[in-house]
């Protein structure tokens, strides 16, 4: 008997992980979202897309990631919008549908800016384990608290002038104490586009997702600021791109 319309029919192979990213967006906006090309924050997160994908490949997940699914959250607006948080709510049905689809399988959420906002904020949901952040969006007065047991680790330029990276900085310590475990990795010479030094955000962030599902070695100094006490202050979790491990 064909499935009723509403069933959700699940993949021919089950993957073993997800990673969803979240591309970036503005403070306010109720129009949706550019069609294809022509949004830009989208278009911006394909080479870390790809990036990613081929680590996994690389990692020994076997064809595909070994079922390891990297996919895109489409968002409904182009703003955060204030108290109506619309990015927040499209990664949430976006991580429902996943659990719908694949079970209960470990999520890593990877977001740029406003999309990094909405991943930290989704990251209470039950499938996912770790969060990385890319030039994220981080006002002093956002929760923490769905952070517990999680891992995140945010990369931010030094010279961002879009989103403040020492906003980031004391992200990660208020994360800390709330038990995460989590860091900052300090980028010199870029910018908030992440298109100066483009190369090395990309490599950083395939390795860092890798790292965090289990699929290869997390960089020592990123694993070992992983495992501050909660009390650790900002700066003991703040690294440099430049004096991470080869």
């Amino acid at each position: 008997m064909a499935a009723p319309p509403s069933a959700v029919r699940p993949p021919a192979v089950r993957p073993s992980a997800a990673v969803l990213l979240l591309h970036g967006g503005a403070e306010t906006g109720l129009g949706a979202p550019l069609p294809g090309p022509l949004n830009l924050p989208a278009v911006r997160m394909r080479p870390f897309a790809r990036s990613i994908a081929g680590a996994i490949r690389g990692g020994g997940a076997g064809p595909g990631g070994g079922g390891v699914l990297v996919r895109a959250v489409r968002y409904a607006h182009r703003g955060w919008n204030g108290p109506r948080e619309d990015p927040l709510h499209d990664a949430v049905r976006a991580l429902d549908a996943l659990g719908r689809e694949a079970g209960e399988i470990p999520v890593v959420l990877v977001g740029h800016s406003m999309g990094a906002r909405a991943a930290l904020r989704a990251a209470g949901h039950p499938l996912v384990r770790g969060v990385v952040g890319l030039a994220a969006w981080c006002p002093a007065d956002d929760p923490v608290d769905q952070l517990a047991g999680r891992d995140v680790v945010l990369l931010h330029s030094t010279r961002d002038r879009i989103t403040s990276p020492r906003a980031s900085q004391r992200l990660t310590a208020r994360a800390r104490r709330a038990g995460a475990r989590s860091c900052l990795v300090a980028i010199r010479g870029s910018d908030h586009a992440m298109l100066r030094r483009a190369g090395a955000w990309h490599a950083l962030t395939a390795r860092i997702v890798t790292g965090l599902l289990g699929l290869g070695p997390l960089p020592g100094a990123v694993e070992a600021a992983l495992g501050l006490p909660p009390d650790a202050p900002a700066v003991a979790g703040t690294l440099d791109l430049d004096l991470l491990e080869g």
